[in-house]
């Protein structure tokens, strides 16, 4: 590429090789001070094309205009923005300093990856027009990657669903020789032609091509490992909880999206997205099968079955633990962070072992241990054995953790109902020592609740304090969760029915003509309905004056009427006074009449 380079720079006019080399030396010796003072934070240096002129302005080919990426991943003692604003205002100083005629642009990397989740492509585009000088490795992956995107775009754009970066670049361990990760989503939703197998062959096929192709085109030489997934497959695997695909969709920077992977990535954030129980199952019952196989394969195979067998079972463990499944690498951190430190129920011990095995792993697939000998292996097995016990063990150890949690949480959710419950029968007080007193006599004696319901929350009364004393168990917990969701829905569905009954005391019905009217009366304002049998109700609503009528009528609407009642107080105290009898001939007309309630 520097040889093409030359080439072309000997073919340029006299004048401009020497401006050329003036901009060069410019630039150079920016470079050289802008990295003698932030070498640690600076991901790539690079020269940008003249700005386009504004229409009726001619071309500014004075001014040198220069990119500066910074890493702001460690940022902890300013916000982005003072960062930003701080290392602008440096760095321009040393353009000014270097030439008049030298721009600098500073742009903090989580500004760049926010303008992708923003939608906000052109600096990407501006990158991939730029001429680097310094590079940690990110200027050749967004330089490649946007050219490669472009080409995709250009022939495929209605099968793209996103286009995205990912791997050590995104992750903050970006060096000047890493391969550049990317993971295209193919829409297959209305592919009536041919499988969805063959579609994502078909088309990765040429995409795999095209990136061969921006390889060459950009002299970019890094590997671009290109990842083709069918939208279909996607979401199995994030189903099936397959760490791969949430370390992309975790770490992952949109180059191109159809509005899909931002809010994919949103939803893991806010932990929406969840693996099943099936997933946490079938990564638990891995662990077993592949140790069984492993006495009868070969010594390489054996050791690939050895570190699943340990690892899946460990992912399970934490995704029962309750957080997704992280990748290979970061397995033993996270379990050492949350099970052995925080909540101490592993020895530090087993997390040794499995680090011990991800790192044989790494060495026998990169070549730097060529050798594996018998006693190793027995090692190793009998390591993986010891291991896999031990996190049989730990399984039973977060089953019993979880089991109190819920038991907890059924405590407090059943304690909740019971009050609002009792609230709506005029118990605005109530100590926890008091709520089976109170329930008896206010639910059970009066029959409104069964009898039995007394029992489970005596059951669930018990249970929260054998948790405190540390004596709960699990044929305990059982029995208590049995009862207490039928023991909820028979409360909420008392509340509800209360609830109904007392709001139609807050309504008053009206026919006028044909139709038939409604006025709801509430504290404050009153909601009016003139046909309550109409396919679309038109909902108005007038403020209650204090003598009782009803103010101007305005629009209102039925969530409007919906969150009012949401916050009326139970029992409904509704008195209707003299005036409001005038608005009724106003609002529906002189031949309004009132329907009174049996």
């Amino acid at each position: 590429m520097e040889e093409i380079q030359k080439q072309l720079q000997a073919k340029l006019p006299k004048e401009a090789q020497e401006r050329l080399k003036e901009i060069t030396g410019l630039v150079e010796k920016f470079k050289s001070r802008v990295l003698e003072k932030f070498d640690k934070y600076v991901m790539g240096i690079a020269l940008l094309p003249p700005k386009k002129p504004k229409e009726g302005e001619a071309a500014d080919v004075k001014t040198i205009n220069v990119l500066v990426l910074v890493d702001d991943s460690d940022s902890q003692k300013m916000s982005k923005e003072e960062l930003r604003t701080k290392l602008t205002a440096i760095i321009e100083k040393m353009g000014r300093e270097v030439s008049p005629d030298l721009a600098a642009n500073t742009l903090i990397l989580s500004e760049l990856w926010q303008m992708c989740y923003d939608a906000k492509y052109d600096m990407l585009q501006l990158v991939a027009l730029s001429a680097p000088v310094h590079d940690n490795g990110m200027l050749a992956a967004i330089k490649i990657a946007e050219v490669h995107k472009n080409m995709v775009l250009k022939k495929f754009e209605r099968y793209i669903v996103s286009y995205v970066l990912a791997g050590s670049l995104v992750q903050g361990r970006a060096t000047p020789q890493s391969d550049i990760d990317v993971f295209i989503v193919i829409d297959d939703t209305d592919v009536k032609k041919m499988t969805r197998a063959e579609l994502k062959d078909k088309l990765r096929a040429i995409i795999i091509g095209m990136g061969i192709e921006a390889g060459e085109m950009t002299g970019i030489r890094n590997k671009i490992n290109i990842q083709v997934y069918i939208l279909s497959d996607f979401w199995l695997s994030l189903r099936e909880a397959n760490p791969i695909i949430f370390t992309l969709l975790r770490d992952g920077v949109p180059f191109y999206d159809r509005g899909m992977f931002t809010p994919w990535k949103q939803l893991l954030k806010q932990g929406k997205i969840k693996p099943s129980q099936e997933a946490i199952d079938l990564f638990m019952s891995t662990g077993e099968q592949s140790l069984k196989r492993v006495r009868f394969k070969l010594r390489e195979i054996g050791m690939e079955d050895i570190f699943y067998a340990i690892l899946t079972p460990s992912q399970a463990a934490l995704m029962l633990y309750g957080v997704t499944p992280p990748t290979p690498k970061e397995t033993p951190q996270v379990l050492d962070e949350l099970l052995v430190k925080k909540e101490k129920l592993l020895e530090p011990e087993y997390v040794k072992i499995l680090e011990e095995q991800i790192q044989l792993r790494k060495d026998i697939e990169h070549g730097t241990k060529k050798d594996l000998s018998g006693a190793e292996l027995d090692k190793y097995l009998t390591n993986a054995e010891k291991y896999l016990k031990r996190i049989e063990k730990l399984f039973k150890q977060l089953e019993k953790m979880k089991e109190e949690e819920r038991m907890l949480e059924t405590y407090e959710t059943i304690v909740t109902v019971v009050r609002d419950v009792l609230r709506l029968e005029g118990v605005e007080s109530l100590d926890d020592a008091d709520i089976e007193k109170v329930f008896e006599s206010r639910l059970i004696n009066s029959g409104k609740v069964p009898e039995k319901f007394l029992r489970v929350l005596k059951n669930v009364v018990k249970a929260k304090k054998d948790y405190d004393a540390k004596r709960l168990s699990r044929t305990e917990v059982e029995e208590v969760q049995k009862g207490a969701r039928e023991l909820i829905h028979i409360l909420v569905e008392y509340m509800q029915r209360k609830r109904g009954r007392e709001l139609e005391r807050a309504k008053i019905r009206v026919k006028h003509g044909e139709k038939f009217g409604e006025v709801t009366l509430l504290d404050k304002e009153a909601f009016i309905i003139h046909d309550i049998d109409a396919k679309e109700k038109e909902i108005l609503k007038a403020a209650v004056k204090e003598d009782g009528s009803l103010g101007a009528e305005e629009k209102s609407s039925a969530e409007e009427m919906e969150a009012a009642l949401a916050k009326v107080s139970i029992p409904v105290r509704v008195f209707i006074k003299g005036p409001i009898f005038g608005d009724l001939e106003r609002i529906f007309g002189k031949n309004v009449e009132i329907m009174v309630r049996n």
